[in-house]
């Protein structure tokens, strides 16, 4: 068998499976950068978008404790007669730490169980977080509400705790 094209030049050697393999991975690398530039050029990601996906991998803390909702008034309570628009209440536990929230349109009212001084940062959407402090006793309030997906993060000490996202 002549192992040249008709040109006179030498054919590659195929892989065992008669396929020629680095044609394959170079001309798939080039398909995936061409694609690359294509999307860059015509559906660019965001501006706004880039910077929350930045500060949301800021926001990974391995550190970080997860409190897990154990109680939400709009599953768990049974509804009040003649309340419009009562507010959500939501309670958060980790480990020893709870965190029992009252959301409103008003904004949030909130204690830290057992009662300690913390830091708590009400994590919402674009938005910058809002930092309040809990006083010695817990208590927290914010007169921001919350729009849309929100968390909590609280700094107790040398421990930071991270509520579950939730729509407000």
């Amino acid at each position: 068998m002549n192992d040249t094209a008709p040109g006179g030049e030498p054919f590659d050697d195929p892989g065992p499976d008669g396929f020629d393999d680095t044609a394959d991975d170079l001309g798939t690398g080039l398909l995936e950068e061409s694609l690359r530039q294509a999307a860059a050029i015509l559906d660019p990601v965001p501006a706004e978008l880039r910077r929350l996906a930045v500060e949301a991998f800021a926001l990974h803390d391995l550190d970080a404790r997860i409190a897990e909702l154990t109680f939400d008034s709009v599953v768990d309570a049974i509804p009040v007669r003649g309340a419009a628009d009562p507010p959500r209440m939501l309670t958060f536990r980790a480990d020893e730490v709870t965190v029992d929230v009252e959301v409103s349109a008003q904004g949030l009212m909130g204690q830290v169980l057992p009662p300690q001084r913390a830091r708590v940062e009400v994590l919402s959407g674009p938005q910058r977080a809002v930092p309040v402090d809990a006083d010695d006793m817990g208590r927290f309030t914010s007169d921001t509400p919350p729009a849309g997906p929100f968390a909590l993060r609280l700094r107790t000490g040398g421990r930071v705790v991270v509520t579950e996202w939730l729509r407000a």
